[in-house]
């Protein structure tokens, strides 16, 4: 990042901060270039573009002030644009979830801004300070690393402030307590472990995400159905990763237990996506889904027919949630029903070619 963009992205994090309120002088040129440790030329450069982007204005003989940018939101209602923030785009359940929300939100009128944090805290600070650039009437977003401590918070304390209604989908960060729209995960690494469990496995592994909440509670579901039945864990066999170290535990820890002589007879994945990576190195290893081992996926995306083995999988809602969010948001932006917008769809057991009985 050039010099003048750290003064700027700092001087922008003060005012989310309230170190400067609407209509507050802010230091003078000379004193942000000892302050920086930067050239005047640099703080210019840094000036000019908040002043262009609306977060200061200047005036003549007199210096530097902090915009009022609520102002600026005030006719937002008109424009009725909406922002939607997942973790991806392209790719597996995204463009279906994506779709439904488009699909709801340009029959009622409103625009929609689409981005992506590809699950990375630093993208989401970007992102959400994109959207409060704009003319925005509703936010819906799908948290990035649910389950760590986000930074970036304060943005959407800042949504409140303004009165800009938002939701989250798929995961919710605990700590803002917000309406979103999910799926019971608990219940569906429940149904998975069952499923096989009903099947006659009695020694089963689970691999599963761990730095988002549907993970952790995709695994707790795996747990619950081990204790509810009677079945112990191998401990050794419930792995977890998080997401930069997929590839790495995929090709560790997962393929070191399929050479174990106590080789799990079936396993739980996190989602579709890596059920399929595993089915790959479950052929390296020289065995075969489902007549050496039971495989069960989670999302029941296109990825689950995919391949020559049919995933047994849990159903994800995907184009219907996208719908739901989309209904979600204008119901708080409208304000025309004061019912709680939240939902949790109960997931269903899809299956298909990938389990058998023991």
């Amino acid at each position: 990042m050039k010099k003048y963009e750290q003064v700027k992205e700092k001087l922008k994090q003060d005012i989310l901060d309230e170190k400067y309120v609407p209509n507050q002088k802010i230091p003078s040129e000379s004193e942000l270039t000892i302050q920086f440790e930067v050239s005047r030329h640099t703080v210019r450069k840094a000036i000019n573009d908040l002043v262009n982007e609306g977060w200061l204005y200047t005036e003549q003989g007199s210096g530097t002030y902090c915009a009022d940018r609520s102002l600026s939101r005030s006719s937002a209602g008109a424009d009725k644009t909406v922002a939607l923030i997942t973790t991806y785009i392209s790719n597996y359940i995204f463009p279906s979830i994506i779709n439904g929300v488009e699909s709801y939100l340009s029959s009622k009128g409103y625009t929609l801004l689409l981005y992506s944090t590809n699950n990375d805290f630093e993208k989401e600070r970007q992102c959400l300070e994109s959207v409060m650039d704009r003319d925005l009437t509703g936010l819906i977003v799908e948290p990035t690393k649910s389950n760590h401590p986000n930074p970036n918070l304060k943005y959407y304390l800042d949504l409140e402030m303004k009165g800009i209604p938002y939701l989250m989908i798929n995961a919710a960060y605990s700590e803002l307590n917000p309406y979103s729209i999910m799926v019971d995960d608990e219940l569906g690494g429940f149904l998975q472990a069952e499923h096989l469990i009903k099947e006659g496995h009695t020694n089963i592994a689970g691999l599963f995400k761990s730095d988002d909440m549907q993970g952790v509670k995709r695994m707790q579901g795996f747990i619950r159905a081990h204790r509810e039945y009677k079945m112990p864990i191998n401990s050794d066999m419930l792995l977890t990763y998080t997401t930069p170290e997929r590839e790495k535990v995929l090709e560790g820890e997962f393929t070191a237990i399929l050479a174990r002589s106590d080789r799990p007879s079936g396993i739980c994945f996190y989602n579709d996506e890596v059920a399929l990576a595993a089915l790959d190195i479950i052929r390296d290893a020289g065995l075969s889904v489902p007549s050496d081992l039971s495989i069960v996926g989670f999302d029941d995306s296109y990825l689950a027919v995919a391949s020559e083995v049919k995933l047994t999988t849990i159903k994800h809602p995907q184009y219907d949630m996208g719908v739901q969010a989309a209904k979600s948001i204008i119901q708080l932006i409208e304000q025309q029903d004061a019912s709680d917008p939240s939902l949790v769809y109960e997931p269903d057991l899809i299956v298909r070619e990938s389990t058998k009985k023991i």
